[in-house]
Order: C-alpha cells, then structure tokens, then sequence
C-alpha cells in the first residue's frame, strides 16, 4: 500500500470509529510499517516468536556477523550446535533448517507469494512448520502491504485495542476477530493505527 492509500484507508477509519481519532490526536498518523520480503525477514518473524523483539534482533544479528548474508544456502551450512550456540531454541533451529530447504528446494516460493490472493498466500507459509498464523499475517502486512491483514494473535494488537475501544478486559483472539469486522477493508492500516498507540504508551512508561 502506497502513502497515498494509506493516508486515505487512515481517514476512512477515522470517519468510521472515533475511537482512531483519539489516536491520530495523540500521536499523529503512523508510519507505513514495512519489512524487506524474503527468507530473512521470515527467519526474524520466527525467532520473533514467544520472545522480546530485542532479544529476536540480538539472535538474528548473531547469525548473520556468523554467514554475512541470511540466505538458505548460508544458514544451511551450519550445523545445530552452530545456532544453538547463538541463541536459537531446539524448535526455531528446526523450524528455520525446514524453512531453508523448503526455500531451496521450490517448495515455497517467497517471489511468488506476492502475486497469490491473501489466503493463497497464507495457507503457503502455515504449510511450513514453525510459521503460524501470526507470523503469515505480519509477513503479508509487513512484506507484501496487504491491505486487510487481522493478526488477532497479536497481544500488543489485543492491549492496544481493549485501550482503544475502552474494553474492561484484553479481548481475545476471537473476540479482536469480531472487532475487526467494522474495520474490512483496512484491518491492516486499523492494526498499524492500534500499535502506533501501544508504542506510543510504552514510550511514556
């Protein structure tokens, strides 16, 4: 999604539920949030998973001062004791070999992803162990800028929506899914506005 687009999506949202106003009042409009497509950033996604961002990054900057440049082949020449070593889990180390071969051999085509339907595009990476819901989502809404991405696992999604919408309690992952029905088609751009807001909190603290 080009600035032009997102600008628009962000003032339909607003017109649609104030809720985001207070958000872009507070805080302004977010930046377009976007990650390089390809295997590295799905090896970061990966190692994202269950831990701090921080501490994801220091894994994966580790693993490339080791192979200078996070591609399949590179990453599929060391050996488990290798990542073990710089701080990858006995299932991320599985996850991101299977994802390295999956890569290599055609299995998965990271190029092609881009010219699927969403949930083409989806079913393509959760065939693949270690790559769940969440980290499909972020991928195409980060990587391939799809517009309506819901990643409802996301749990700085579900704070920043039970502060948004003013909810007694977090909402679930069934519950943020129902929520995000008022927000199709831009429930990308709506998941960008809600962790503008929670980033925009944690700076406060």
């Amino acid at each position: 999604m080009e600035q032009r687009a997102f600008n628009a999506a962000v003032s339909d949202l607003v017109a649609r539920d104030p809720h985001f106003a207070s958000v872009i009042a507070e805080y302004g409009v977010p930046p377009i949030w976007r990650r390089e497509p390809g295997f590295a950033t799905l090896v970061l996604l990966i190692l994202e998973q269950q831990v701090s961002l921080a501490s994801a990054k220091a894994t994966f900057d580790r693993l490339a001062a080791l192979i200078d440049v996070v591609e399949p082949e590179h990453v599929l020449t060391l050996d488990d004791g290798a990542l073990r070593g710089i701080g990858f889990s006995r299932q991320k180390t599985r996850y991101v070999r299977v994802l390295a071969a999956a890569v290599l051999e055609g299995e998965l085509d990271l190029e092609g992803l881009a010219t699927l339907e969403e949930d083409e595009a989806r079913r393509a990476l959760i065939a693949l162990p270690g790559i769940g819901p969440w980290t499909a989502d972020v991928y195409l809404l980060a990587c391939l800028g799809s517009p309506d991405v819901w990643p409802v696992g996301d749990v700085a999604l579900q704070a920043a929506a039970q502060r948004v919408k003013g909810l007694d309690a977090r909402p679930t992952a069934a519950e943020l899914d129902v929520i995000g029905e008022a927000w199709r088609p831009f429930r990308s751009v709506a998941a960008q506005l809600l962790w503008h807001r929670y980033l925009g909190d944690a700076g406060r603290l």
